[in-house]
């Protein structure tokens, strides 16, 4: 078989787009990146500042602005354009304009013949998702957001600063919206394969303060906290777009929280959501269906209708 490259495109190079395409030179898992934005000069100076980067980087990337048509023979597209959420708004407020652009950006892109895989973070992420699947006419596999991935990092991230052990010590998934009605899946958190709610009843004195609740609310908040600070949020989901599109180009398996297409699994149909899935080449391999206790599965369907409601 004939060697290709690895190819990824990225679609819109604003403070996201702009941190994942950073993120994907710096960890060296494609030879080539192209780079696409509704303003072409923008696209062609972020491919020239990122390719000034090579002499310091593992291995070398091609990077170049380009267009829709050079999508045809792309592993990955990542889509990141969309309108900046605002302070009072929440993400499904920016729904309409996004899927909009949606609309005017998969046509041309399919077109190019292309079959790869969408990853889409653009916001509210769940929605896009679903739209760009619909839109594309792709299998349900093909087609996933970062859904609550940065969720459940930013879960770890504080769990770790309460707990004596590094975030990948941690493992647990925030599930459902990547919005306001998420929910920590508390009944699968563990640290060292140990269920989190173990070491806090057996550490009493140590831990018998942590409050789930709170910290549920407090990784809710994490990436307003950061708006607040400094107006956007780009280097943590730049991160993870980053990870994920590596995770299909390198056929990983592992297990990360995206939002994925639900076709039964959970009880839940026709609806994109957060949810622990397997990562491979050909996207998501397989929704790893956890078993939640009856308050957490309230909470699941709850964000399902939710997200559905708000998409009509």
């Amino acid at each position: 078989m004939a060697w290709k490259p690895r190819k990824v495109a990225i679609v819109g190079m604003g403070l996201v787009g702009s941190s994942c395409a950073y993120a994907i030179i710096n960890q060296s898992f494609c030879e080539e990146l192209l780079l696409i934005n509704r303003s072409p000069e923008l696209a062609k100076a972020q491919a020239l500042d990122l390719s000034h980067c090579m002499d310091f980087t593992q291995s070398w990337t091609k990077v170049y602005a380009g267009g829709y048509e050079q999508c045809g023979d792309v592993d990955v597209v990542i889509l990141t354009p969309g309108a900046s959420v605002l302070k009072g708004q929440n993400r499904l407020e920016l729904m309409d304009s996004s899927i909009q652009i949606m609309k005017e950006i998969i046509g041309p892109i399919m077109n190019s013949g292309f079959t790869g895989i969408f990853l889409v973070a653009t916001n509210p992420v769940d929605i896009v998702t679903y739209a760009v699947w619909k839109l594309s006419g792709l299998p349900r596999n093909r087609v996933l957001g970062t859904g609550t991935s940065i969720d459940s990092a930013r879960l770890k991230q504080i769990l770790s600063g309460i707990f004596p052990v590094e975030p990948k010590g941690v493992q647990g998934y925030v599930l459902g919206e990547h919005g306001e009605s998420q929910f920590v899946a508390w009944s699968h958190v563990t640290i060292g394969g140990k269920p989190l709610q173990q070491i806090i009843h057996q550490h009493q004195q140590r831990f018998g303060q942590v409050n789930l609740d709170q910290l549920a609310e407090q990784t809710k908040l994490a990436g307003w906290e950061i708006f607040n600070l400094k107006g956007s949020t780009y280097f943590g989901i730049g991160n993870a777009l980053a990870f994920i599109a590596r995770s299909v180009l390198n056929d990983t398996h592992r297990i990360l929280a995206v939002s994925a297409v639900l076709d039964g699994e959970y009880g839940e149909t026709d609806v994109a959501v957060g949810v622990p899935a397997i990562i491979c080449r050909d996207g998501v391999k397989e929704v790893v269906e956890l078993q939640l206790d009856e308050s957490e599965k309230e909470k699941f369907r709850n964000c399902c209708s939710v997200i559905s409601s708000a998409s009509g």
